[in-house]
């Protein structure tokens, strides 16, 4: 597999592995990133403040021994110019509380970098400002800023914190308000709050909170994270272990981040695994609560499968590899047409992970 295909891409650019590292108030700058950028495949510097609310709130929380939490906004573009040249896409995480001041920074730095809106930091002088947490209470005010950030065709991401707000609905206007990638600190929520995000909306997911294990990595990747951030733990043995074996998966499995089946707890995606909905079984639930009837779900797998492997396979269960299920589940018809096709295990899931591509697509084209 090329770059672009192993994992997704980002601001134009192929990521080179889905292991992000997050920002953190005093710590990400330049030589921090550059010391990891190996094992990364995306990194947020900052976060920066960006107007005057966010900058005496800064001086407040200074004033209490945070320190931290003024990094320098004018040392932005050089910090930009250090990483110039590194293997690694560049994302900024900014304070504010005007759309302005997010426009400002976008016309100043460009569409080479990321822009990620803050709304995660729960201080209480940011707060007070309009700045971090008060967005998510706020969301008319946090989605004016996405789409002034996004009319100026930069890549938006916002930090959030999950369970704070309805984070199914909050995906939503995200979404609809410009936003390309949401960032979601999970706390003590999981993966189940992935799974209800990745089935609210299309956007890109990075996953954070407590990732320093393959374990939890691929759990996450399995409900529906594209990535996963790492801050506090973000050391280089722990990112080289993470980054050494999802590249492994890749390689293996065909597809990183494969969803569970529908049937054991997975997203919408895994309707790339479903069967024919013949039986009493989750897809039909799963279906009716998309407004898809079954015969409008059948003819989306077969047009989406035309003129690809996945459209033959006449011994298997239902005459089509479109409806057979994950490589991990052991079915001798499946394999001994995949072996007849030549078609190794591992190019039929990234068949599979195609397929969810178009499902998905289809299911948010008329949200």
């Amino acid at each position: 597999m090329t770059a672009a295909t192993r994992f997704i891409s980002i601001n134009g650019r192929p990521v080179k592995t889905p292991i992000v590292i997050a920002s953190m108030a005093g710590i990400t700058d330049a030589e921090f990133v550059l010391a990891r950028s190996k094992h990364a495949g995306v990194a947020f510097i900052g976060g920066y403040n960006t107007d005057e609310p966010s900058r005496k709130a800064s001086t407040a929380m200074e004033a209490a021994g945070r320190k931290e939490f003024n990094a320098d906004f004018e040392e932005i573009a050089t910090e930009i110019d250090i990483l110039d040249g590194a293997d690694i896409i560049i994302g900024l995480n900014l304070r504010g509380a005007t759309p302005e001041a997010f426009v400002s920074a976008a016309k100043r730095f460009g569409p080479s970098v990321i822009y990620e809106i803050d709304a995660h930091c729960r201080q209480q002088p940011m707060i007070d400002a309009g700045c971090g947490e008060y967005l998510l209470h706020n969301p008319e005010k946090l989605c004016a800023i996405v789409s002034a950030l996004a009319a100026e065709g930069v890549t938006v991401s916002v930090k959030t914190r999950a369970g704070v707000v309805d984070d199914r609905e909050l995906a939503r206007m995200l979404w609809k308000a410009g936003a390309s990638i949401l960032h979601v600190d999970l706390m003590d929520t999981g993966h189940t709050k992935i799974r209800q995000i990745r089935n609210s909306c299309p956007l890109i997911i990075i996953a954070n909170n407590g990732v320093s294990s393959s374990d939890k990595m691929m759990d996450y990747f399995a409900h529906g994270a594209d990535l996963v951030s790492v801050a506090r733990s973000a050391s280089l043995s722990v990112l080289q272990t993470l980054d050494r074996y999802i590249r492994a998966v890749a390689e293996e499995i065909g597809w990183y981040n494969a969803p569970k089946q529908l049937c054991r707890g997975g997203d919408l995606r895994s309707l790339t695994f479903c069967c024919m909905p013949v039986k009493q079984c989750p897809l039909l639930p799963s279906l009716e609560s998309l407004g898809m009837t079954r015969e409008e779900y059948l003819t989306l797998k077969k047009e989406a499968t035309a003129d690809t492997p996945l459209s033959m396979g006449s011994h298997t269960c239902f005459g089509s590899l479109a409806f057979c299920c994950k490589s991990s589940t052991p079915c001798m018809f499946r394999n001994m047409t995949l072996q007849s096709m030549d078609l190794p295990l591992n190019e039929y899931m990234a068949l599979k992970r195609t397929l969810s591509e178009k499902i998905v697509k289809k299911i948010f084209e008329n949200v």
